[in-house]
């Protein structure tokens, strides 16, 4: 299993004014697209990424009215060291929402928001292209469910912690991942609270050296049984971490033409 994650799926309401806002303000260009019957897929990214560094997925369904849940957290993209108060008012300069900006979080980080809703990180980073992905954080009720989950079944290792009086962030890679390779972030509440998934947010992806093999393993491995290959027309297929985020597994040839499997 290659176990890079390749994509974050987020659904959005306006597909053509999120393309927009996207290319914009994180300067993110269309890597591809796939129109289905009543839905539309695209992928975007930098223009110039390296090939650990994960994609956006934006789906568009047709008519759908978008439910916010919290159970998903945000995504976050890179600014180069010491330029996060430049690049966060670049974008208030294009009219960006000014939801937290750098001082309110220590100067460390900042977040935005885009036409939906999604939240977006700005965290600062040596490695990856600017504006690449760095993290998607999801919550979990259950830390040590949620490490074992991604350490069993598909080999992430520890690649950064941080533990405050009432929450922890645990960031979990493959191991010997590249550095610009996208990180789950799992965040957990020591309160006991419990989250709602909503609708608006979708799924990750995992790369996989060969579907078939890749599944097999997973189901020795006891990962919930979602959406086989077969029942996929073996293109791809869904497993569900223990609070039920989707993860997506998928071959990649970063070669191809195409990046649909359709």
């Amino acid at each position: 299993m290659d176990g890079t994650l390749d994509h974050v799926m987020m659904r959005v309401e306006d597909l053509e004014e999120s393309l927009e806002w996207y290319g914009e303000h994180l300067e993110y260009e269309e890597k591809d697209r796939y129109e289905g019957d009543g839905f539309t897929i695209v992928y975007l990214g930098p223009e110039e990424m390296g090939e650990e560094e994960a994609f956006l997925e934006l789906t568009h369904n047709e008519g759908a009215d978008l439910e916010m849940g919290d159970a998903w957290g945000h995504i976050a993209v890179r600014v180069p060291e010491g330029e996060l108060e430049e690049h966060y008012e670049r974008l208030m300069a294009g009219g960006v929402e000014d939801y937290r900006d750098p001082e309110s979080c220590g100067g460390r980080y900042a977040f935005v928001k885009d036409p939906d809703g999604h939240e977006i990180e700005l965290v600062q980073r040596d490695q990856g292209t600017t504006w690449s992905l760095d993290h998607t954080m999801i919550r979990v009720e259950d830390a040590d469910e949620a490490l074992g989950f991604w350490a069993r079944k598909f080999g992430y290792e520890g690649a950064g912690r941080w533990e405050s009086d009432t929450f922890a962030n645990y960031y979990v890679k493959p191991e010997d991942a590249a550095p610009e390779a996208m990180a789950v972030e799992l965040t957990y509440n020591y309160d006991g609270r419990s989250y709602e998934m909503g609708d608006a947010w979708g799924h990750l992806c995992v790369r996989v050296d060969d579907l078939t093999e890749d599944w097999e393993r997973l189901m020795v491995r006891e990962a919930e049984d979602y959406r086989d290959p077969e029942s996929n027309d073996e293109m791809y297929a869904f497993t569900r971490d223990q609070d039920g985020h989707e993860i997506e597994l998928i071959e990649r040839d970063l070669e191809a033409e195409s990046m649909f499997p359709f």
